[in-house]
């Protein structure tokens, strides 16, 4: 089993998580505070896992907890409790976990003091993985009691915590329906980056969608550009879930390799997206569920963002205006690149709502 473990996220036995991964938790921030929904992410490679829960986090405050109200507002994500904070955060694993399990089983890790493996010549030891314990559900409300039962395993820094809901995360998916998932651009799940392992597209749409499909486009592509078909199908995203998704990168951009993310990631079933700009995560939402339903409301509404980082103290709000269209007055094609001018969240933004005008309400745009 760890040995398996290992050749899925890290295509070798011999690799092993860094010092930032294994101190990696999910922290709240202060309660009963305007930022008390929010999880403060690390710098490292975790950072993306802890986004992606914290939008499923978001989730639950806003949409599924509050006992079924249509009409939310941003009061609902302030002075949330403690114990608030452990049922949201239970509530988002254990819907991660469960959506990967396919909606009928799942699965949670926890460490033991004994080891239930006995390591080869062709594993690296990390005195960790060897002590997993794996418990399996098979309803999902027995599973998030559970978690909530145990929710101190995943906040307390440096219990792995990260890492116990990464494994978590690949045993209610299995090894085999991952190995199914990916295709031959991507044959697991982190990739090295500057001395860090960071999570491919394939684990955070794992993590979105259930399904660790490699690839941002709608659905899967069976020929080339040319036409010829291919060896093997390149996997994309094949339902709209609840949680979308959003990608900028100002240098992938300069050198045409930024990929184009499709509808299913862009208009999610709720109006919350994990974005990935310029390699850092952050959560756009918006509190009106109909959003994206309604292309009327799209015309002239708020989105609120949240970067993860110590720095931010609020939660910032952005009037996006859909029909102005003001942004590129003045900025002809002869008075350099846009994409130079504006902040990296605007352009994210207008991945998904082209040409808007972006007001940030007194706030100094930070990236």
């Amino acid at each position: 089993m760890a040995g398996n473990l290992r050749k899925i996220l890290f295509g070798s036995t011999f690799h092993i998580f860094n010092y930032e991964w294994k101190k990696s938790h999910f922290k709240f921030r202060e309660p009963f505070s305007d930022l008390s929904y929010a999880l403060e992410a690390e710098r490292g490679g975790s950072s993306a896992i802890q986004m992606a829960v914290q939008a499923n986090i978001i989730r639950y405050l806003l949409f599924t907890g509050n006992n079924g109200t249509e009409s939310v507002c941003l009061q609902y994500l302030y002075d949330v409790s403690p114990k608030k904070q452990e049922e949201a955060l239970a509530a988002a694993l254990s819907d991660i976990l469960w959506s990967a399990g396919k909606s009928q089983s799942g699965s949670v890790c926890l460490v033991s003091t004994d080891s239930y493996f006995t390591p080869s010549t062709e594993y690296k030891v990390d005195n960790f993985t060897e002590r997993v314990q794996l418990f399996k559900f098979s309803e999902k409300e027995t599973m998030q009691k559970f978690i909530y039962e145990h929710i101190q395993c995943f906040k307390e820094e440096g219990s792995h915590e990260v890492i116990l809901f990464l494994y978590s995360l690949i045993f209610s998916r299995t090894i085999d329906r991952l190995r199914e998932d990916l295709d031959s651009t991507t044959p697991h799940l982190l990739r090295s980056s500057l001395g860090n392992f960071v999570c491919r597209q394939a684990l955070l749409n794992l993590m979105l969608t259930g399904r660790a499909s490699p690839n941002v486009f709608n659905g899967n592509i069976q020929y080339d550009d040319q036409g010829s078909p291919l060896p093997v199908p390149l996997h994309g995203v094949l339902i709209r879930s609840d949680v979308g998704y959003l990608h900028w990168n100002r240098e992938l951009l300069q050198h045409g390799k930024l990929p184009m993310v499709g509808s299913m990631l862009k208009t999610p079933k709720l109006p919350i997206w994990l974005c990935n700009i310029n390699a850092t995560y952050s959560v756009l939402f918006s509190t009106n569920s109909s959003l994206l339903s309604d292309w009327k409301m799209e015309h002239l509404f708020d989105l609120y963002l949240y970067s993860g980082q110590p720095a931010q103290n609020h939660t910032v709000i952005l009037t996006i205006d859909t029909h102005s269209h003001h942004w590129e007055e003045g900025h002809g094609k002869g008075e350099g690149d846009l994409e130079k001018r504006f902040p990296s969240v605007e352009m994210t933004i207008r991945t998904k709502w082209e040409g808007a005008a972006i007001d940030w309400n007194g706030t100094v745009p930070f990236f």
